[in-house]
């Protein structure tokens, strides 16, 4: 197939659970194009060694390679310009850059404190030790510490939600009329959770868990459909 996806998995292939790459498989979804996915694990850095990084996501086309989501999203809205736009315009790709920012300056952070110590057991062994290792080294403290207080934490984290709580409440999506990569952006750590963690990190009558479940329910149920611990 002309496009190939390398995208994160655990020690079972089907779970898949980093936030970039739920980026990248909600925009390919969005715009029709049809691609294979490659399952690839923490100690697999060779076979993404020749698109110049240890990390997925990592898009092949062709013969190019794309790495980073927020650069992968915009290939594919400027190489597959007929299909539905990600964006809607530059005032869009402006917007969802900030989201992008926002996410991985306020979300990941805060997500990676409540669910950190919970990744480990969906590993292979050699990925466990490797992403104890670094992740502890990350932390400096065991990752049982990481999330030891993480009932009380998660209070903060849902008050970090508010700018998003904000807009949806008066509307069903961040990108305006129909669903857009602010919110591919936006959704990928709270899938990421979703996957490797029963710790519910929303209420069930927040704004933000019933846009989280619009998302999960679209493209035929892509997110949904996978193996995830948060069954709310």
């Amino acid at each position: 197939m002309d496009v190939i996806l390398h995208d994160l998995c655990g020690a079972d292939p089907a779970r898949r659970f980093s936030p970039y790459c739920w980026r990248v498989k909600m925009a390919l979804a969005h715009k029709g194009i049809p691609y294979e996915v490659r399952p690839w694990r923490f100690t697999e850095k060779a076979a993404i060694a020749d698109a110049g990084t240890d990390k997925v996501p990592v898009l092949r086309h062709g013969e190019r390679t794309v790495h980073e989501s927020w650069h992968i999203l915009g290939y594919l809205e400027d190489h597959w310009p007929g299909a539905p736009s990600l964006f809607g315009g530059e005032g869009g790709r402006a917007l969802a850059r900030f989201v992008n920012t926002w996410a991985d300056a306020v979300m990941v952070p805060g997500i990676v404190k409540l669910v950190v110590s919970d990744i480990p057991g969906h590993l292979a062994p050699e990925d466990a030790a490797y992403f104890v290792r670094s992740r502890e080294a990350r932390f400096g403290k065991p990752l049982a510490e990481v999330t030891a207080d993480r009932e009380g934490a998660v209070e903060a984290f849902r008050r970090d939600l508010h700018p998003l709580r904000m807009v949806l409440r008066e509307r069903p999506w961040l990108s305006g009329p129909t669903a857009g990569a602010a919110d591919y952006i936006a959704f990928g750590p709270l899938q990421w959770a979703r996957c490797v963690s029963a710790f519910p990190l929303l209420k069930q009558d927040d704004p933000v868990h019933a846009w989280r479940g619009r998302l999960l329910d679209a493209f035929g149920g892509l997110a949904r459909n996978v193996p995830a611990e948060d069954l709310t």
